[in-house]
């Protein structure tokens, strides 16, 4: 994850909307953090794969599940959309409350977030965007090691996440909150290069 675009100012939502299309930024408080470059082959084909499956499971249902980009406003209270100093870009998002969807963007926390990791943007997954929907109130937030193959989870229990969980990316998963749907690792682990698993060289 890049340096913030600048210090000493908050950015908003208006000006976030005045920036190059071909620029992918996200708002945590206002401080603006350029997005990593184009993901791997790996990444999409973990978040395509996944996003195939959830949204088979809630068809029929009031929930929308959604894929990166789609701009995620967090408003700290009810400021109009323009001044919000949160904006985020999840990877996978699943909403179930219609009042939160609009033609151009989500408002308000989404029901759950699903972050596929990558070197660049891990730690920042980890820390910085855990505690963001901690306090916005995602109901669960999963991050996915491609290279590890395992899942750390998170799931709100009286507005916290306390200790994550981190199982191994094989078998059948769900969601505690959407016990409905069943991923299947080996389903997703088939798709995947066979060079995404390899160890990354260490050099002196």
């Amino acid at each position: 994850m890049a340096l913030p675009r600048a210090t000493g100012h908050r950015f908003t939502y208006a000006d976030y909307r005045q920036w190059p299309d071909d620029e992918r930024w996200e708002l945590i408080d206002g401080v603006a953090y350029a997005m990593a470059p184009a993901p791997t082959i790996s990444h999409q084909i973990l978040t395509g794969q996944l996003f195939r499956q959830i949204d088979q499971a809630l068809d029929g249902t009031p929930c929308r599940t959604l894929i990166a980009p789609v701009d995620v406003l967090l408003p700290a209270a009810n400021e109009a959309d323009e001044q919000v100093t949160t904006v985020v870009q999840p990877d996978i998002l699943v909403v179930c409350d219609p009042a939160k969807v609009t033609e151009n963007h989500i408002r308000g926390a989404p029901d759950w977030i699903i972050e596929v990791l990558s070197p660049a943007t891990a730690r920042h997954d980890h820390l910085t965007k855990r505690a963001l929907y901690e306090r916005a109130g995602v109901r669960e937030y999963w991050l996915v090691h491609p290279v590890d193959r395992v899942i750390t989870l998170y799931t709100l229990k009286d507005g916290l996440y306390g200790g994550p969980e981190i199982v191994e990316m094989a078998g059948e998963r769900s969601p505690a909150i959407f016990p409905e749907i069943v991923i299947r690792w080996q389903a997703v682990l088939d798709k995947l290069p066979d060079h995404s698993a390899a160890p990354v060289d260490q050099h002196p």
